[in-house]
């Protein structure tokens, strides 16, 4: 009876709920987000081998010359030290009439475009800029480390661009400036007293320690939700929990820490796997503080100079301002910070926004 049809169907019937409950204990997840392509991949090695090699060059020469702080030191001391501006963007720079660049409007497959300014001059309270799209740029997708790469490349033109970038702005075409730019430049090179936590700093007449901006949290909600969404061990063992970190996707970096960024391949060996919990994964937001904390933890401020309001968050993004909203009273509420002397730019502003922000431009946001 054993080996009649009816028992071997009976058998495979009772069998298929069994195994639909252990496959997923059995089976490794499904990724939920794209990996990178190894052609992809090789572009960006190659053009990060680039900066890091160009980099090390000119430090020899300046340090040949007996110059070693021209460039490649911050020093307030220094009128040559620039910020490069980067916009991680796939549309338009919607607020570029209002900020430093001119309007440009990338493919809508790019992610990035590059704007850096030089140093402003007492008789020129509008510094000139140059403008450009990275040649670089490829397409992004949100949940995945394409934005970790995004970035990157970001960071590596711009140190190929010019040795003089000292500071990297890293923004998207929803933010806003919140003041002039001689104010920003001040602010990042030459105010003693901008970095409310550099106490040691405060009563010097010269800035003697320039760090990053850039969010660094090791207690958030759901952060072991977040570390384990590649697997539980994934990370392992280069990045272990302990180490684990979350900021802004969006933050300002001095050049040896953007090189730093760029020559990294150990903790990018982890991150670039693709997750398997999406709702989870937000990987620019925990590549760069997790890699800084690991490495240079005092060189950075662990905030950042992009104010976000994210009451009300909706699917994972800040609350959106829009035309309504937009007044002086929310300038000045938005450059409150209780790390700094100000906050320098802020988000989440739908376009639409431009117009009432160019009206109050000249009496409130570039009024310092």
């Amino acid at each position: 009876m054993l080996s009649s049809p009816f028992v071997l169907i009976f058998s495979l019937l009772l069998s298929l709920p069994i195994l639909f409950l252990l496959a997923p204990r059995i089976l490794p997840p499904r990724p939920h987000s794209i990996p990178i392509s190894p052609s992809d991949e090789l572009d960006d090695q190659t053009l990060f081998n680039r900066a890091v090699a160009q980099s090390h060059s000119n430090n020899n020469n300046n340090n040949n010359n007996n110059n070693p702080s021209k460039f490649f030191h911050l020093s307030s001391k220094n009128p040559s030290l620039k910020i490069a501006f980067l916009f991680l963007t796939n549309s338009d720079l919607h607020f570029s009439p209002s900020g430093p660049s001119s309007s440009t409007k990338p493919p809508q497959t790019s992610s990035t475009s590059t704007s850096t300014p030089t140093p402003p001059s007492p008789t020129s309270p509008s510094p000139p800029f140059l403008n450009k799209l990275i040649p670089h740029a490829k397409r992004t997708f949100r949940a995945s480390p394409t934005l970790i790469s995004a970035t990157r490349r970001l960071l590596a033109t711009a140190l190929l661009d010019d040795p003089a970038n000292a500071y990297f702005a890293l923004l998207s075409q929803h933010c806003i400036p919140l003041h002039s730019f001689n104010y920003v430049y001040h602010s990042l090179f030459l105010s003693p007293t901008f970095d409310s936590s550099a106490k040691d700093d405060a009563s010097l007449p010269l800035r003697l320690r320039y760090r990053s901006f850039l969010e660094i949290l090791h207690r958030s909600p759901k952060l072991w939700r977040r570390y384990a969404a590649r697997g539980r061990y994934a990370m392992m063992p280069e990045v272990p929990f302990s180490s684990f970190r979350v900021g802004s996707q969006f933050f300002t970096l001095t050049r040896r820490h953007a090189l730093l960024v760029v020559k990294d391949r150990t903790l990018w060996r982890k991150f670039k796997i693709p997750c398997y919990r999406d709702d989870e994964c937000y990987p620019e937001e925990h590549y760069f503080p997790t890699l800084l904390s690991m490495q240079d933890p005092d060189g950075c401020t662990k905030y950042t100079l992009t104010r976000v309001n994210w009451t009300g968050t909706v699917n994972g993004h800040p609350y959106t301002y829009r035309p309504p909203e937009v007044s002086p009273e929310l300038i000045l509420r938005l450059r409150q910070s209780n790390h700094s002397e100000s906050y320098l730019f802020a988000r989440k502003f739908t376009p639409d926004c431009l117009e009432p922000l160019m009206r109050i431009a000249k009496s409130v946001i570039f009024k310092d």
